[in-house]
């Protein structure tokens, strides 16, 4: 069974760098075959990909973020870390981490997402 928890601030000031991280358990962040992904969810709308990183250890950035996200990894905790600069309110929004099963977003596990709200 693995699980996955995000962490970080829920208020970020705009202009501010947006640090996330989540804590895989129960499987390693560098088991072949799995995608470790950012998704959002805007108040009122859809899930957004944001990016991934591979059990390998490339990124993967979704073209509306692209800009200004950066996702890295820690493999001795078993972490993966989105940065988002530049916030606007724009960015407020329930953040998830996932494990994509595919590279082409199935994704098997989800952590239990996190509120960040920009505002000053």
């Amino acid at each position: 069974q693995v699980q996955l928890q995000e962490s970080g601030p829920g208020l970020v000031k705009p202009s501010q760098t947006l640090s996330l991280t989540c804590t895989a358990s129960g499987d390693s962040i560098t088991a072949r075959g799995y995608y470790w992904t950012w998704i959002r969810q805007p108040p009122g709308k859809g899930l957004e990909y944001i990016g991934a990183i591979a059990y390998f250890g490339v990124t993967y950035y979704g073209p509306s973020l692209k800009s200004r996200i950066s996702i890295s990894r820690d493999t001795s905790k078993n972490q993966f870390t989105l940065q988002l600069s530049s916030v606007t309110p724009e960015d407020t929004a329930v953040y998830y981490c996932a494990r994509d099963f595919t590279s082409v977003g199935a994704f098997d596990y989800w952590g239990q997402g996190t509120q960040v709200t920009v505002s000053s």
